[in-house]
C-alpha cells in the first residue's frame, strides 16, 4: 500500500496498461487465438460468416471492427488476414470503409500505448539522438509517415510503435495513416473478394505493385524537397 501511495497517477496508469497488454498477449498465446486469424480458417468459415452477416449486419460489422481494433492495438499478427476477410464479407466499398477506420483507430491506439509507456524513457536515455528525429518529424513528419504507410515492406506494427516515440500529435498520426494506408487497404480488400483463390497474403503484392507503392510514397516528399531547394536557390 505504501508503494502505491508513493507512485504518481501516471506511473500507476503505465503499470495498469502494461498489465493489460501482457495479459492480452498471454491469453492470445495460451488459448491459441491465432488459429482464428489464419487464411485457412477464414476461407473455411466464409459461408458461415456470410450467413451471419445477412441476418445481423450491424452486429457483424461492430464485432469485426472491435476484433480488428484489438488486433492492431496490441500489435498482434493477422491484420492482412482480417483485411482479406473484410473484402470477402463486406465487398469492396463497404469493406474498404470499415477496414480503413478500424485499422487506423487500432494503429492510433498502438501509437498511444507506445508513447505513454516508452517515450519518456527513450527521450531521457537518448535525448541527443532523438532530438534530431523530433525536429525532422516536426518539419516533415506527415510526409515521412505517409511514405512509410504506402510501403508494404515496413511492418504495420513497427511504424505504430516507432511513431509513438516521436512528438507527432496523435490526430496528425491518425489522418496521415488513414490516407497513407488507403491504397494498400483497397488492394487487400479487393483481393479479399476472391478469397478462395488466394493462397497467401504475400502473393497479393506483385513486384510491379510494390514499385507503384514506392513511387507514390516517395513522390510527395521528393516534390517538397525540390520546392525547398528551388526557393533556397532563388533566395526566397
Amino acid at each position: 500500500m505504501k508503494l502505491l501511495k508513493n507512485m504518481n497517477k501516471k506511473t500507476i496508469k503505465k503499470i495498469a496498461i502494461t498489465f493489460v497488454i501482457v495479459l492480452f498477449i498471454i491469453a492470445f498465446q495460451v488459448f491459441d487465438l491465432g488459429q482464428y486469424l489464419t487464411l485457412s480458417y477464414i476461407k473455411e468459415s466464409q459461408a458461415k460468416f456470410e450467413a451471419l452477416y445477412a441476418e445481423h449486419p450491424a452486429m457483424v460489422i461492430v464485432s469485426y471492427m472491435i476484433l480488428y481494433i484489438l488486433a492492431t492495438s496490441f500489435s498482434l499478427p493477422g491484420a492482412a488476414i482480417l483485411t482479406l476477410a473484410g473484402g470477402a464479407l463486406f465487398g469492396l466499398l463497404t469493406g474498404t470503409v470499415i477496414v480503413s477506420f478500424a485499422s487506423t483507430i487500432g494503429a492510433t491506439i498502438a501509437c498511444f500505448f507506445s508513447r505513454f509507456l516508452l517515450r519518456d524513457w527513450i527521450q531521457g536515455k537518448f535525448a541527443d539522438r532523438i532530438q534530431k528525429v523530433n525536429e525532422g518529424i516536426a518539419k516533415e513528419g506527415a510526409f515521412y509517415l505517409f511514405t512509410l504507410r504506402l510501403l508494404p515492406v515496413f511492418p504495420f506494427w513497427m511504424i505504430n510503435i516507432l511513431m509513438g516515440l516521436t512528438t507527432m500529435p496523435l490526430f496528425k498520426f491518425y489522418w496521415v495513416s488513414q490516407l497513407g494506408m488507403l491504397p494498400g487497404t483497397l488492394v487487400y480488400v479487393n483481393a479479399g473478394k476472391e478469397l478462395a483463390q488466394i493462397d497467401s497474403p504475400g502473393g497479393i503484392l506483385s513486384p510491379g505493385l510494390l514499385l507503384s507503392f514506392v513511387l507514390i510514397g516517395i513522390f510527395p516528399l521528393t516534390v517538397k524537397k525540390l520546392i525547398g531547394w528551388y526557393r533556397a536557390k532563388k533566395g526566397e
